[in-house]
């Protein structure tokens, strides 16, 4: 940590959701980009220039709190004990993904092969970089146990969704995903956190539209330098049944295939309206509710990306499927309706990049635990 660290704490232990929601008249509404709005009014815990104008930071939001899905998970359970009969698989999910994306996806990854640029890149950014955005979150699914009953089951079931994706990483994902749900903003554990190295040198439009461009492989790298993982045998055989894949597709149809999906990779994690959802999960945006550390969507995007925009919900739930999120909501409306929200993904790329105030300090942090 940079010597000159900037300890701008506050404190979570005062959560929203304990709070009634405020009346229209006390409301403070701000847009996020063209689409998000909050109805959260709380004071901020922001860095302000001479005039009061929001700026960029120069450090992380740093609490000394736990996560507050944990006490809302307890606090709705003690509510709503009805909310434990939405938990566990969702039988349709194996059907859909391998129907409606690792299939789909190995066609078009062929049959595009011979086509012109032009056509190629359209097909690839509309078609093939959404499916892949929805293999990513059918395989956060997975890594919840959410498809089947068996956790192997879902372990060899995920590496099979992994296929069109064509880079074995369901496995390694899975390690670093659970790690962010239980340690969440844990400096040195939580590898979804930026980096200082990224948030140092990511602090204009350009810089800013460039890491949005691009944003998946920093998800990919940055684990390596924060926390390397064990080797253990399912990760071997990840890479062993996705070299197979690969090999099978390079024999019989050549290099393009491959290409394809690799180009898809990129796509789906650029300058994608699903790729919004990356920004919008955990961001802090001091103009909609400073405190707030997670925020949902519920958009129509959802309907592409296994609702991983109630994401509130599915951290406060991490066992309930994509499908019943949905219900969580209904059923404890007073635990989210008072929450800020993300109504737009394109429009939180369009803040991410163009508001001073947001950037990759823009995090929560948490000291590491001391070893008692």
């Amino acid at each position: 940590a940079p010597a000159l660290r900037q300890f701008q704490r506050f404190d979570s232990a005062s959560r929203p959701w304990q709070a009634p929601i405020p009346s229209r008249r006390f409301t403070l509404c701000r847009r996020m980009g063209k689409g998000g709005s909050s109805t959260a009014a709380v004071e901020a815990p922001a860095v302000r220039g001479a005039k009061g104008k929001l700026v960029a930071r120069t450090d992380f939001f740093w609490d000394d709190n736990d996560e507050p899905h944990a006490a809302r998970r307890k606090a709705i359970m003690k509510a709503h004990p009805e909310v434990s009969k939405l938990t566990g698989p969702e039988w349709r999910s194996k059907y859909i993904c391998l129907f409606a994306l690792v299939l789909p996806q190995i066609w078009l990854s062929v049959v595009t092969a011979d086509l012109p640029w032009l056509p190629y890149l359209a097909i690839a950014y509309v078609f093939g970089a959404t499916i892949t955005q929805a293999l990513f979150l059918a395989i956060h699914e997975l890594a919840h146990n959410l498809f089947f009953k068996s956790p192997l089951h879902n372990r060899l079931f995920s590496m099979v969704a992994n296929w069109p994706i064509g880079i074995p990483y369901t496995i390694p994902f899975r390690g670093y995903h659970l790690e962010h749900h239980k340690f969440q903003g844990v400096d040195g554990v939580d590898t979804d956190v930026p980096s200082y190295f990224e948030a140092q040198h990511i602090r204009g439009p350009l810089s800013k539209t460039a890491w949005a461009c691009c944003q998946i492989l920093t998800y990919a790298l940055r684990p390596m330098f924060i926390k390397a993982q064990d080797i253990t045998a399912m990760h071997v055989t990840n890479w062993a049944v996705q070299i197979a894949f690969d090999a099978a597709m390079l024999y019989a149809f050549g290099w393009r295939p491959l290409a394809y999906m690799v180009l898809c990779i990129l796509l789906a994690g650029g300058l994608h309206p699903c790729a919004g959802h990356f920004i919008s999960e955990h961001y802090v945006f001091p103009h909609l509710a400073p405190k707030q550390e997670t925020y949902s969507y519920y958009g129509p995007l959802n309907y592409l990306t296994w609702n991983v925009g109630y994401h509130n919900e599915h951290h406060d739930f991490p066992y309930i499927p994509w499908s019943r999120l949905p219900e969580l909501r209904r059923i404890a409306p007073e635990f989210y309706d008072n929450l800020a929200v993300c109504e737009s993904w394109v429009g939180v790329i369009w803040d991410y990049i163009m508001r001073d105030d947001v950037g990759p300090y823009n995090r929560v942090k948490r000291p590491m635990p001391k070893e008692e």
